[in-house]
């Protein structure tokens, strides 16, 4: 399962003044670890951006131990969707080897690298947008399809805060296809899940596992 991660939620004051780090790893922030943040967080951890900067060493260093403790105690992304329960194609989480890449980093002295290491700055596309599209049909508990379908994607429409739902397509012939896990849901981090393929149902599916008051959007691929 690979392991998630956005740094949005961390709330602790980040610390201006550290000591003198000892140097032990190869691990730089301008050569992996910035190329980490364009790909990962750039699109919320950036100047304008809904979180505090990661974009520069400067703007990152403060914050390493505070990202540790929050790799370490969360290890999946903030709004609470689970990974390797359905694969998502806008996923912004951090794979197991950037993980290890990232502590590798901090517990080797958080160190700078060279400026020519420095890959161009990337441009940020805004967010996936959380809000369904005009095409999706809200679902909850129990619900049925009455025709076959192509699904891309889900988005939460109403899930309360704190609320945890495994959420599978049961097809006809009982096979369980898993959609998202939401853990702890988040409604501040809402956005669409894209599956990495679309998922094609045939009807008389059963979307299960929506928890009581809660409505999902189901996503129909484009034709």
């Amino acid at each position: 399962m690979r392991n998630a991660l956005l740094f949005i939620g961390l709330t602790a004051s980040a610390p201006w003044l550290y000591a003198h780090d000892i140097i032990t790893t190869s691990i730089t922030f301008n050569k992996e670890i910035v190329r980490i943040v364009h790909a990962r967080c750039a699109r919320c951890h950036r100047d304008g951006g809904s979180a505090f900067s990661l974009m520069t060493y400067k703007d990152a260093r403060p914050w390493a131990q505070a990202i540790k403790e929050e790799v370490l105690g969360r290890r999946m992304p903030p709004w609470g969707a689970v990974k390797g329960f359905g694969e998502f194609r806008n996923d912004e989480g951090l794979s197991s080897e950037q993980v290890e890449t990232l502590l590798g980093w901090i517990d080797g002295g958080v160190p700078e690298g060279e400026a020519s290491s420095l890959p161009a700055t990337p441009f940020v596309a805004p967010p996936t947008p959380a809000l369904p599209k005009p095409s999706a049909i809200v679902t909850d508990r129990g619900y049925v399809l009455t025709r076959a379908m192509k699904l891309d994607g889900l988005v939460p429409v109403a899930v309360p805060a704190g609320a945890s739902m495994q959420i599978t397509a049961v097809l006809p012939d009982g096979n369980v296809e898993p959609l998202v896990w939401l853990n702890t849901y988040q409604p501040k981090y809402a956005h669409a899940f894209l599956f990495e393929e679309p998922l094609a149902l045939p009807a008389g599916t059963r979307i299960e596992g929506i928890a009581l008051g809660a409505k999902i959007g189901l996503l129909p691929a484009s034709k």
